[in-house]
């Protein structure tokens, strides 16, 4: 084990210093021109006001007359990492993120948010659903197909087939979809999110001779930099001749150079040091580690909660999820998503009978939904139907 990180937690730990070293972090990331994600035209391509990518490592779509996309590159040399963090795609975007995977040769794409959380709506829904098996995305000329799908307690995993219309050729795309992560909040344990990342880490998708991952929550800083960060770090301790030799803030901040707002609250930055300290025990040689995360993990339990509600009336978008509200105004966020919060943490107890409020809301709201969303999914199924029968180049913008 790490003697120089564990000793680092516990000291942090045992003073409750964990949101000095936040501000510590804060204090000394740079910041960087981001003049591309605030102009005028890309305005209605970005989730949130105070969360832009910079503009010396944002990706650049290709051979379209805009070129912006709310993501970025962030690439660990010493690690062999290259990652594409971005936010949830908005409706206008989803064309895009398409096209971005495409282009960069992406084979994963890594989910940590819901479609609906906290009565916001914070992603688009971007990927076909049992229900809704083939999305169209004309505007970039891109057809999604879902293969298979396999749904465990907290994550699930699809297998999408990306077309490119206008050449003909596909791709499989594996999207690790986590469904218990709560905004601005950590997952239930080390154990879980160590059971889902080597999970991810297996498919290959995250290694060098792939093109980067595609990362992302909801605004694609929080849960993200969290994901991130942890799978750095151990990579660095796997790599590195003293694996001791790691140090997590120095890795954040460098990272921090590439994105902004890597890693949100104080508690997203504890759970990465009890993640990093959990995962070395793999790196050091326990050989049962793995089994053990799968069985803490309970992965194969059935989900106990619906995950992402329908949209109802008071759903309402965010404006901001960024570090640069400020402090108090991010805590009240965290204060105010504890009453919903509760049916994204109750996986891991099955047999409790009780429903809360809030999940008896939303069950009444999805009966009240379901007869117009069957309808709009007849005619988007009938739409594509078509249009896949009889494709045409000039059909394509």
């Amino acid at each position: 084990m790490s003697v120089t990180i564990e000793r680092e937690f516990e000291e942090v730990d045992a003073a409750n210093r964990w949101h000095p070293v936040y501000l510590e972090i804060r204090n000394q990331s740079h910041d960087y021109p981001h003049r591309v994600a605030k102009s005028l035209e890309n305005r209605n391509r970005n989730r949130y006001r105070d969360v832009s990518p910079y503009d010396h490592s944002r990706v650049k779509l290709q051979n379209t007359e805009n070129d912006y996309i709310n993501a970025s590159f962030v690439v660990i040399e010493e690690a062999q990492r290259n990652y594409i963090l971005t936010q949830g795609p908005l409706p206008n975007t989803c064309c895009h993120f398409w096209l971005m995977v495409w282009q960069q040769k992406t084979r994963a794409v890594v989910m940590l948010n819901r479609i609906v959380e906290k009565e916001s709506i914070k992603c688009e829904q971007y990927w076909p659903t049992k229900e809704d098996q083939v999305m169209l995305f004309k505007e970039t000329g891109f057809c999604v197909r879902l293969v298979s799908e396999d749904v465990k307690s907290y994550y699930t995993v699809h297998l999408l087939q990306l077309e490119n219309i206008s050449s003909g050729e596909t791709r499989t795309i594996s999207h690790f979809h986590y469904t218990t992560w709560p905004d601005f909040g950590v997952p239930e344990s080390p154990a879980s999110f160590l059971n889902f990342l080597f999970k991810v880490r297996e498919s290959g998708s995250l290694n060098a001779e792939h093109g980067p991952a595609v990362i992302h929550c909801s605004a694609g800083i929080g849960r993200s930099g969290t994901f991130s960060l942890v799978d750095t770090c151990l990579v660095l301790m796997e790599k590195r001749e003293d694996p001791f030799s790691v140090n997590i803030k120095q890795v954040l901040l460098n990272m921090r150079k590439y994105r902004m707002g890597l890693i949100q609250t104080p508690d997203q930055l504890r759970f990465s040091y009890m993640a990093v300290i959990e995962g070395a025990k793999f790196i050091m040689g326990d050989s049962t580690i793995q089994k053990r995360w799968k069985e803490l993990s309970k992965e194969d339990q059935a989900p106990s909660n619906e995950l992402s509600p329908p949209r109802g009336n008071r759903i309402i978008t965010d404006k901001f999820n960024g570090n640069r509200v400020g402090l108090e105004e991010e805590e009240a966020a965290g204060d105010r998503m504890t009453k919903t919060e509760i049916s994204s943490k109750t996986h891991d107890s099955v047999e409790g009978n009780t429903e809360s409020a809030v999940r008896k809301r939303l069950r009444e709201d999805r009966k009240a939904n379901t007869a117009q969303k069957v309808q709009q999914m007849k005619q988007r199924l009938s739409e594509t139907e078509r249009k896949r029968k009889r494709p045409r180049l000039n059909d394509i913008k």
